[in-house]
């Protein structure tokens, strides 16, 4: 039986990596998309989803409008990394149309799905958590309808890389990853920042993917051209990424939601979020002394099997 995902995204170039990852997994089903602020505006993700999708001949998967706004937090993007639009300020006069569109809004399309397909869904968050956030607030059962949550965000060391020790999409709505730690019971699998950044790929890997003789090659390649540049630069590997080289964060976790044996190596832990600190509001809090006493505890992505990694990126452009 094929793996049944919905995808969370605020789709800038990562997430369009991951989006294609998930596409050409061959035991994978994408039931929906649904859209969240984040990388860049909502009206941008929408569009930008619906890019990925064409490129990728996917049209037929539903992609659903979520929140355009943090639930509390002021709103903030990602342009200066991604580019205005998300994708890398890259024309397209071929856009698809907003007309695609699913007219249900995203928290009911989670809801719906998972209610539908009981036990079976893995649910993939790689934008803020605030669709997510809002789901549970409408069906506090949702987390037990789920097969599982998977969740790009957050940080285990209080390195930041939006503020000073603040991961982007915990920072981009800390009330809503505040939420979904505490009423996601379902198994949470979470590829924090410096993770991604400490397994992160060689350059000469991401030239070798983007040389790929295909559409979806060409694609990828004129997308990411903006943040690769910015990704290379000196000071954003010394200062952001320790200098390890190509970092596809939100593709961590679709790649875990496939391949249950991605993941070689992982701490169990109870975590929360910061919410009032001068420096420190939007940081991932581990509770190793177990202090705050909660029965449900994440699985912390340490250690994955990058070989495996290597080849889902390789089949996403073929």
């Amino acid at each position: 039986m094929k793996k049944k995902l919905i995808l969370d995204v605020d789709t800038g170039v990562d997430d369009a990596q991951a989006i294609m990852v998930a596409l050409a997994a061959p035991d994978v089903e994408v039931l929906g998309i649904t859209c969240c602020h984040g990388n860049t505006p909502l009206e941008n993700v929408l569009k930008n989803t619906l890019r990925v999708l064409k490129a990728c001949n996917r049209l037929d998967i539903p992609v659903y409008r979520g929140c355009s706004k943090p639930l509390l937090a002021r709103k903030q993007h990602a342009g200066d990394y991604h580019g205005k639009d998300g994708l890398g300020d890259v024309p397209d006069p071929e856009a698809p149309d907003l007309s695609l569109l699913q007219n249900k809004k995203a928290a009911l399309a989670i809801i719906k799905i998972a209610k539908e397909n009981p036990g079976e869904v893995t649910l993939v968050a790689t934008a803020p958590l605030t669709n997510l956030a809002v789901a549970v607030q409408l069906d506090p059962s949702i987390s037990k309808k789920l097969k599982a949550l998977y969740i790009m965000g957050g940080n285990i060391e209080s390195r930041g890389n939006t503020t000073v020790c603040g991961e982007f999409n915990f920072v981009a709505d800390p009330e809503a990853a505040y939420v979904v730690l505490d009423r996601y019971t379902c198994p949470t699998y979470i590829a924090s920042w410096e993770f991604s950044c400490r397994n992160s790929l060689p350059w000469s890997f991401c030239d070798q993917w983007l040389a790929q003789n295909s559409e979806k090659a060409a694609f990828m390649k004129k997308i990411s051209s903006l943040s690769m540049k910015k990704a290379q630069s000196a000071d954003y590997q010394k200062e952001i990424t320790e200098g390890k080289g190509f970092n596809s964060c939100d593709t961590y976790a679709v790649a875990a939601a496939i391949d249950d044996t991605f993941i070689t190596e992982s701490d169990e832990v109870a975590v929360t979020v910061e919410l009032e600190g001068t420096y420190t509001r939007g940081m991932m809090v581990l509770d190793y002394m177990e202090l705050l006493k909660k029965k449900h505890k994440a699985f912390i992505m340490k250690k994955v099997d990058l070989e495996k990694l290597k080849q889902m990126f390789m089949n996403s452009l073929k």
